[in-house]
């Protein structure tokens, strides 16, 4: 016997669904454009004197980087193993690296000026390179992480395995990219 699909739920859902991809595209355009107005207008950081060392910050944001990479390739592990809970509990460890991450990394450009990096020959444009596809997947991230954690928590399996292909080489590609550009950007902090 098949399972009756109620034309109500089906309703229901499309309205969370869009609710949520509303939330999740208005969350994501304000980290955003906190990000970049920190980037391209450093008079807005903070001009005072702090009782800590804030370049210790960037480290942190590689420790957080090296979590979420971690926690991502054992998530994908898991579910490869079709243990789901475990899968979940490691996408949440992700997503709480990846958070604390994203405090921290704010925090530190908005209470330090902005560094410059200052390698020489070959590296400069790798280093570049790195930076600018890490930058702009990042940012792109954000909404695909999001929209992969409630489509798989609200158990919409199709919709999540369809983005899923997307965002973890993403996110991955991102958190690893993250702590390379920390250790090229190290000797300048």
């Amino acid at each position: 016997m098949q399972k009756q699909v109620d034309i109500q739920d089906v309703k229901d859902n499309a309205r969370h669904n869009k609710r949520y991809i509303v939330s999740i595209l208005s969350f994501s355009m304000v980290a955003d454009a906190l990000i970049l107005l920190l980037f391209f207008a450093p008079f807005i950081g903070y001009k005072g004197h702090i009782g800590f060392d804030v370049y210790l910050l960037p480290r942190f944001n590689a420790v957080f980087n090296s979590f979420t990479f971690i926690f991502l390739v054992a998530a994908l592990l898991a579910i490869m193993k079709k243990k789901i809970n475990v899968h979940r509990g490691f996408i949440l460890a992700a997503f709480t690296s990846t958070l604390l991450f994203l405090v921290s990394y704010l925090a530190f450009h908005y209470l330090a000026p902005p560094p410059h990096y200052g390698g020489v020959g070959i590296i400069r444009p790798i280093y570049f390179f790195i930076l600018i596809t890490h930058s702009a997947l990042a940012a792109l991230v954000v909404p695909l992480a999001l929209l992969s954690l409630v489509w798989g928590w609200t158990m919409q399996v199709n919709k999540h395995k369809r983005i899923v292909r997307w965002t973890m080489p993403i996110w991955l590609y991102v958190s690893l990219t993250g702590v390379i550009v920390y250790l090229m950007m190290a000797p300048y902090y």
